[in-house]
């Protein structure tokens, strides 16, 4: 999307970048020294959608990353409070209620993981090579 050789130029980057970080489309348009109207018009057009749900995207990896980051510290905040004697019997059920969903959770998703591996390679097993 950004950088040299990019379809788009600055301004467009710009606006992308803004939509991004400002709370709404005037002040993005604001931000990206656009009228609210160009930014409108650009909103609708495919590539400029695409490069903007491109960069969404890669915004809410980052996220994504930054809180499986913090996870490990989460879970230690969550298993303090429930162990905690000094902490308010409805406090630490809630605790406890919370790692129980999260890990079964964690349980569902590895299950789920495995089973379209499964049926990606019966998939590809039962796809002819082409060559």
């Amino acid at each position: 999307m950004t950088g040299h050789g990019s379809k788009f130029g600055g301004k467009m980057e710009a606006a992308i970048a803004a939509l991004l970080s400002q709370r709404n489309h005037e002040e993005a348009a604001v931000a990206a020294g656009v009228s609210k109207r160009t930014l409108n018009r650009w909103l609708k057009l495919p590539a400029f959608q695409s490069a903007y749900l491109q960069a969404r995207r890669a915004a809410m990896f980052q996220a994504n990353a930054r809180l499986q980051q913090a996870a490990s510290a989460a879970v230690s905040t969550l298993l303090k409070v429930m162990v905690d004697a000094s902490t308010p019997a409805a406090v630490r059920v809630r605790a406890a209620d919370s790692i129980l969903a999260r890990g079964n959770q964690g349980l569902e998703n590895e299950d789920l993981v495995a089973r379209l591996d499964a049926v990606e390679r019966a998939a590809l097993a039962k796809t002819p090579e082409r060559g």
